[in-house]
């Protein structure tokens, strides 16, 4: 089996979870001997490329000889080093191209227009348009033009595809889908497209109407489609359209490690006696900070001795800095930014709850994360997540008090804690990218088996 993956991010240069989800799921389907050609819409720079060798067009052409138009696709390669590489059967590429995280704030402002295609047998064409677009109403501005960027990265996918073999196209989200759907025409070959989150996710009822086009046009054209729940699932079937027979549910997964040790406290800004309630994602509607600073100003009002902790970036984060410091606790809630890494894990080992109000949480990687670290969560009933834990507090992202009474039960009473951690490691446990890999590649040979003239 030899698998065409289209994303675009892969660690370390992430944004946010599909970035986690790509590696775990890759790094598994290698394990399984399935070969996957992963292209990423962007080349990573040297500053981020910590396991990864990145060589220059100047390079390639050099020990190549290439300079044909089409070599522009594969400009840049990534090679892990061979001792102990667990992605031996990866190939990495990235394709020259802006496209980004389109998670940033662009001011709340609508530069240029952009257009797509009336007919639905061509991928999706972006006429014109440079600058940012935002979905009103929202909060969610999309930086630069990702609509145009993500149809030049489907054209450079397609010169790319000339010269590779593969059986299936697997596409992540929606940045990727128009590039799947140039490189099935092509190819010939059945497209999967994977549907980590949806525009409905991000911005509920204001959702951007070009946006939300390319995701249900690359669903109806896909031969499969993968939902991280069962709850994204049905925002597909009934938000998108898609008939339910199509669709896929596979759970996203988690690096089991060794149990998490614990943190010496070593903490900035932060007494030693001091509790930490920590959020970490994007700052944005989707993931309802706003719950986490309304909760957290009850529970100041009952519980002194908490800081909380906000890890993560978004368009939202002045709007809860001053929301922090109209509520009065302004000094208990502090702001990291993004982090990445050791600083991740770090901030985990710190934390005596994990707090994710989401709104419309189609999987939530992170609960998982704060589990593997011996944190126990509480998490918004939308959420995919927690269709899987048992062990985690579960309350509606609405319910500030609960929320606050949940955090004040778990930092008061030890054996609650102690309890959520024991067992929630367990469920997590059961959670691994090669159970998902597993289902991938089930998926995969649906598709092809779908496609006429076979089987």
């Amino acid at each position: 089996m030899r698998v065409f993956m289209l994303g675009w991010e892969f660690p370390p240069f992430i944004s946010g979870g599909l970035g986690t989800a790509c590696y775990g799921l890759t790094k598994a389907l290698s394990r399984q001997q399935v070969e996957v050609i992963f292209v990423l819409p962007k080349p990573i720079g040297s500053d981020y490329a910590m396991h990864v060798r990145l060589l220059s067009p100047q390079a390639i052409h050099a020990a190549t000889g290439d300079r044909s138009p089409g070599s522009v696709a594969s400009t840049y390669r990534l090679d892990y080093p061979p001792v102990d590489n667990p992605f031996i059967n990866v190939t990495f590429k990235a394709v020259p191209s802006r496209l980004g995280s389109p998670y940033q704030s662009a001011g709340g402002k609508l530069h240029g227009q952009s257009i797509i295609s009336d007919d639905e047998n061509q991928p999706l064409g972006i006429l014109e348009g440079p600058g940012s677009f935002h979905a009103p109403g929202a909060g969610i501005a999309y930086e630069g033009d990702l609509l145009t960027e993500a149809q030049r990265y489907a054209h450079l996918c397609v010169a790319l595809a000339h010269g590779e073999d593969f059986d299936v196209i697997h596409a992540h989200d929606w940045m990727t889908f128009p590039a799947g759907l140039a490189v099935a025409a092509y190819s010939g070959k059945p497209l999967v497209v994977h549907v980590h989150s949806t525009e409905y996710d991000r911005s509920g009822d204001h959702m951007h109407q070009q946006v939300y086009e390319i995701e249900r046009r690359g669903m109806r054209a896909a031969t499969r489609v993968i939902a991280v729940s069962h709850m994204t699932k049905k925002i597909i079937e009934h938000r998108y359209g898609i008939d339910a027979d199509k669709i896929r549910v596979i759970y996203n997964g988690i690096e089991n490690g060794p149990p998490a040790e614990p943190d010496a406290h070593s903490r900035t800004n932060i007494k030693r006696g001091d509790k930490i309630v920590l959020f970490l994602g994007r700052i944005t509607m989707q993931k309802g900070p706003e719950y986490f600073v309304n909760a957290a100003k009850k529970v100041l009002e009952k519980y002194d001795k908490v800081k909380f902790v906000m890890a993560g970036t978004g368009d939202k984060i002045r709007d809860i800095i001053e929301l922090a410091a109209a509520q009065g606790i302004g000094h208990k809630v502090l702001f990291t930014g993004f982090l990445r890494g050791r600083d991740v894990e770090k901030i985990f080992k710190m934390a005596d709850v994990y707090v994710m109000p989401s709104v419309s949480e189609p999987f939530g990687i992170a609960p998982l994360e704060a589990i593997s670290h011996d944190v126990p969560v509480i998490i918004s009933k939308t959420s995919g997540v927690s269709e899987v834990l048992t062990h985690a507090l579960k309350v509606d992202f609405w319910d500030t008090h609960e929320i606050a009474n949940k955090i004040l039960a778990v930092l008061r009473h030890p054996p609650l804690s102690s309890t959520l951690r024991e067992h929630a490691d367990m469920e997590v446990r059961r959670l691994t990218w090669e159970g998902a890999a597993e289902k991938c590649v089930g998926v995969y040979e649906q598709a092809i088996h779908a496609m006429p003239g076979i089987g």
